[in-house]
């Protein structure tokens, strides 16, 4: 199956809800965890086509035109001295489009624009420990785990 992969464009904000939905429901996300579509809407497009915009995206388009996958990331200041960083916080491409090498073209992309960037140093990201495939998949590609930072998180809503 070909796929096309493309910088997010505003029209793709209905296939992206759309698509968070899933990858929510592929971490394992209750129903009731699930955010109501009409607030993902709004957020999606606030976060990507806002003033300023909080992340970019790189969308996989299938051959239908549908979204199904994505690369979403944004730029961390500082790191490193005073550079910066591309941080990917969401990589995930469709079941139906898995180990066709589109994972390997999002990662190609992804680097391509931490590259082109002047200033950026490098490009971090996460995984869960329990996605056994998602680790396989980064090792694959070359990456070793890094095991000099610790990560936190406040997910409190009190901030």
């Amino acid at each position: 199956m070909t796929a096309t992969i493309r910088p997010a464009e505003k029209s793709d904000v209905p296939g992206l809800a759309a698509l968070i939905e899933e990858i929510e429901r592929f971490y394992g996300t209750p129903e009731a965890g699930i955010q109501p579509l009409d607030e993902r809407l709004t957020q999606v497009e606030e976060a990507l086509f806002g003033s300023p915009p909080l992340a970019a995206a790189l969308v996989v388009e299938d051959e239908a035109g549908a979204i199904a996958g994505l690369a979403a990331y944004s730029f961390l200041w500082p790191s490193a001295g005073s550079s910066h960083s591309l941080f990917l916080k969401e990589l995930y491409v469709r079941e139906s489009l898995r180990r066709q090498g589109i994972g390997v073209r999002l990662m190609q992309e992804v680097r391509a624009i931490g590259r082109t960037r002047a200033g950026c140093t490098r490009i971090e990201w996460t995984t869960d420990r329990f996605n056994a495939d998602a680790r396989s998949f980064y090792r694959s590609l070359g990456f070793e785990e890094y095991d000099g930072k610790v990560f936190y998180r406040d997910d409190t809503g009190a901030f």
